[in-house]
């Protein structure tokens, strides 16, 4: 091949991205202006009526419940969940929509379990956690022993941004053994966050510890670079293989 052939050659077409497999999208920032996700209405409508066109057939979303920085609560959460609801509906865009929460795992969220404050939970009585990115918190195991005494079924959101459960071995295991579910960011299997987190996330996908994807989508660029997931070489398997997703 000549360099004017090579010059002439046309750029490879990105595969359009397909998330009709998924059917359910359970973890996202669209209620508007109560987290760090959609800022307005307008935003969060762009966001619903572009995760609609990939095929998804409902969305759960699940605004930060933290004691420090989002002091969300379910009177809040509903309250905008049926703004959103009437928005989306008067746009016209045909996606079913409901909401729960991310709880953040600290010492006042552990009170609220064992006091038997009323949690939002989704499907099943399934309901989504997370901890901080960098040091695991002391009472991990107990916060999930407590939500299982309590009748929920938690699920850890994205796993894989973890980076002490990244170099903890043993702790992974310990949370398998224990049957925790899994939740990874399908933007994680495109680099978005780095690459130590695709690979231990594409780990987790290949050993068949991971249960449920999310888009963990928070606002437009989050959504651009999910559009690069058929370049992914896990896209095919993921999109061939059933996931808890299609059960909400």
């Amino acid at each position: 091949m000549g360099l004017l052939d090579f010059l002439k050659r046309k750029p490879e077409e990105l595969e359009e991205l397909d998330l009709s497999w998924l059917q359910v999208d359970m973890h996202s920032h669209l209620i508007p202006g109560i987290d760090d996700g959609s800022k307005t209405m307008e935003e969060s409508l762009q966001l619903i009526k572009r995760l609609s066109d990939f095929g998804l057939r409902k969305i759960i979303t699940t605004p930060h419940i933290m004691s420090e920085y989002y002091k969300n609560t379910p009177e809040i959460i509903n309250m905008g969940l049926e703004d959103l609801r009437k928005s989306v509906k008067a746009e016209g865009i045909s996606i079913e929509i409901e909401a729960a929460a991310e709880y953040y795992m600290d010492e006042i969220f552990l009170e609220k379990v064992k006091s038997g404050q009323p949690l939002l939970s989704f499907g099943d009585r399934y309901i989504l956690v997370e901890t901080g990115f960098i040091n695991k918190p002391q009472m991990l195991l107990e916060i999930i022993f407590q939500l299982e005494m309590a009748g929920y079924k938690p699920i850890l959101a994205h796993p894989e941004r973890y980076q002490y459960l990244i170099h903890d071995k043993s702790l992974l295991e310990d949370l398998v053994d224990r049957n925790i579910l899994f939740q990874v960011n399908l933007l994680s299997l495109t680099g978005f966050y780095s690459k130590q987190v695709k690979d231990f996330g594409e780990m987790l996908i290949e050993r068949g510890l991971v249960k449920f994807f999310g888009t963990d989508c928070h606002n437009e660029r989050y959504l651009d670079m999910l559009e690069m997931l058929p370049k992914s070489k896990i896209y095919s398997k993921i999109k061939q293989s059933e996931w808890m997703n299609s059960l909400l």
